[in-house]
This record gives structure tokens, sequence and C-alpha cells, in this order.
């Protein structure tokens, strides 16, 4: 039986349908005009998704250690919901001129190459939870995306670039991370035949 936090955790994967549909079909819904800034309502509907999403990440993540509900489906599901959700908006990003591809493509790369070996220590019959790394990584990236989802605001007011310094630092802990996993886990691939 799947319980409260997987639930949650689910109902995250499902926002991400109607995220993407608010950042890439083109509605005429007009901008909201912020002195001389501006951002499409369509574009910041789908940035309070995101946020809504991301912070359900936490919530799932608190009922599961909180009422003793942690599981190995929501130690799968939990890291993939985060890297569907961060994956999509990247790459909804990149599609709007908004986020350099080369850093979504580092980031994106880091997924699939984590999951790559969750998958082959499942193998082995081992579930690997996220550490402490990976959880920074993915609320680096949480902040980075809503950053740039909102357009750098209220950040553009003073021009300061905190959306691509954000990115910068989800990618570096993105790495980081990365390589803390497979370092960790090396014996998956030392001990292969």
């Amino acid at each position: 039986m799947v319980n409260l936090p997987n639930k949650i955790t689910v109902s995250r994967i499902l926002m991400i349908p109607i995220f993407m549909v608010l950042m890439l079909v083109p509605f005429n819904w007009g901008d909201l005009h912020l002195g001389d800034k501006s951002i499409p309502y369509a574009h910041l509907l789908a940035a309070l998704i995101f946020i809504i999403a991301s912070i359900t990440d936490w919530v799932d993540g608190y009922y599961a250690r909180k009422l003793n509900l942690v599981t190995n489906l929501g130690k799968f599901l939990d890291p993939l919901a985060d890297k569907l959700l961060v994956s999509a908006a990247l790459i909804a990003l990149v599609e709007l001129g908004l986020a350099p591809a080369w850093i979504v493509i580092v980031i994106i790369s880091r997924e699939f190459a984590v999951t790559g070996l969750r998958l082959v220590l499942a193998g082995g019959g081992e579930v690997v939870a996220a550490n402490m790394l990976g959880k920074i990584k993915t609320w680096a990236q949480i902040i980075a995306v809503s950053a740039l989802l909102l357009h750098n605001l209220p950040f553009a007011f003073i021009g300061f670039p905190f959306d691509m310094l954000a990115l910068w630092v989800a990618m570096i802990f993105t790495v980081v991370s990365g390589w803390d996993y497979f370092y960790k886990n090396r014996q998956a691939f030392l001990n292969s035949k």
C-alpha cells in the first residue's frame, strides 16, 4: 500500500505536466509589469507550481521520518521525482533561452549517471537514499531554477544576476555530489567481473 509520504511524492510528479504546459504553451495572458521589469503571467504561475512541488520534497521527507514511514519505494521515488521536476524545468528554461544549454547538460548528465549507479546497486540488493550532499544539491537546483523561472525577480531591479550565480552554484554542487556518490560506491565497479 502506498503511504502518505509516497502519495505526496507522486503528487509532485503529477505537477510536472501542468508546469510544462504553463511554461511552453504560448498563452496570451499578458505580463505582470513591475517597474521596467516584467514576467509573463503563465511563467509566474509555472514558477509558483514549481516552488509548491519543490516544497513537497521537504513535506514528504518530514512525514516519512516523523511517522516512521520510510520505505524502499519512497527512497526510489523521492529522488526520481526531484530529478524529473528539475530536469523538466531546466529543459524548459533552455527552450525559452533563459538557461545555458551546456550547464543543463552537465546537470542532467549527472542525474542520469547517479540513477544508473542506483540501478547497479539495486541489482545487488542495495537501495541508496540521498545523502546530505545530494540534498544540498537538490535545494541548490531548486533555488536556481526558481530564480530563473521568476526571471531573476526581485534581483533584476538592482541588476544582480542572482539567477545565473545560483545556477553555477547548483552545477558545482551537482558535480561534487555526483563524484561523492560514485566515490563512496566505487566497490560496485571495482568488484564487478
